[in-house]
């Protein structure tokens, strides 16, 4: 007899599992529960969420409760009656009153090698943090903050130039058949859940438009990782002659030609020189981060050398630090 399963979840990564458990006839997907409707982009307007709009497609009944602590999502939980509930990226944190109910508990699939960066955001983080080497865990579902034990884990390698969601792309295909791996291992009692070793947990807190604001006086390298982890959101960004400016770049690797820009530049972190028909920004350790475009708030992302050009730049012209 299939697997009776409730799926939690909301945004693009927790597709390819869903996907995937639609495919496989050891599971019967009862019911999808998403977050409600919400404004979304730049305009605004109120949409659904890539989950909803999947389970819609594929007549799965959807079930959106403003709060997952309502009494009548624990009236919907015992009609259900799952034998487990598979939950990714869900956005709310589940009350101890709905733990118990299903027989094979709550599987989450999450975006790290717990304990490693538990918490809202670690495929941003790791990549903020030079990471190397990240992967995905299936783990059971507690009171606190993925902290649960462990069931199952799969490494992957960051690119040196992957952006968080090129890497969350991947690493949602890749934890699709660990979820499918995992509901079997359990429903055939060959998996033994192990307790994660909590002197090892990092965190990967939830992001805010605050942390994105570059810091020249790191090295280049870091302020690199920044960029790509913190894409789309809150993104990298300064400010330059009193207006906010999102930047993307990358390191100037070249010994040579730091000491011609040295040579051109006043060693202040911020400062901007443009050569060669390229644009470069001093950062902290005697480094360089090569700009490639630049996009003044209100206004359209441009080529950092039309940047240059229409900014008329002056010598000594810096980002705020």
């Amino acid at each position: 007899m299939a697997l009776r399963l409730v799926f939690f979840g909301t945004p693009e990564f927790a597709l390819p599992s869903l996907r995937l458990l639609l495919t496989r006839s050891e599971f019967q997907i009862e019911a999808v529960v998403t977050q409600p409707d919400r404004p979304r982009g730049r305009g605004q307007q109120v949409a659904s969420s890539p989950v909803k709009d999947f389970a819609l497609e594929s007549a799965i009944y959807v079930y959106q409760p403003e709060s997952v602590r309502d009494e009548t999502v624990l009236s919907f939980f015992k009609r259900m009656q799952p034998d487990a509930v598979v939950i990714i990226a869900y956005g709310q944190k589940i009350p101890e009153t709905l733990l118990d109910i299903p027989r094979l508990g709550w599987i989450n699939l999450h975006g790290s090698l717990l304990p490693k960066y538990r918490g809202a955001a670690p495929i941003n983080w790791a990549i903020v943090n030079g990471e190397k080497r990240t992967g995905v865990t299936t783990m059971m579902v507690e009171a606190g903050m993925d902290t649960g034990p462990i069931l199952m884990q799969k490494e992957i390698e960051i690119g040196a130039d992957e952006t968080a969601p090129e890497l969350a792309k991947r690493m949602s295909e890749l934890g699709a058949p660990l979820i499918v791996e995992t509901l079997l291992g359990l429903s055939r009692g060959e998996i033994s859940p192990r307790a994660q070793e909590n002197a090892q947990a990092t965190k990967a807190p939830i992001l805010k438009k605050e942390m994105g604001r570059v810091n020249w006086e790191l090295p280049a390298k870091e302020i690199y990782n920044r960029i790509r982890g913190f894409e789309p959101w809150p993104g990298a960004y300064t400010t330059f002659r009193g207006q906010t400016c999102r930047i993307w770049g990358s390191p100037q690797g070249d010994a040579h030609s730091h000491t011609e820009l040295r040579a051109i530049a006043r060693d202040k972190a911020g400062q901007i020189v443009a050569a060669g028909g390229n644009v470069f920004v001093s950062c902290g350790g005697d480094s360089w981060l090569r700009l490639s475009e630049l996009q003044i708030e209100g206004k359209k992302k441009v080529k950092a050398a039309d940047f240059a050009n229409g900014a008329r730049l002056t010598a000594g012209d810096t980002f705020d630090l």
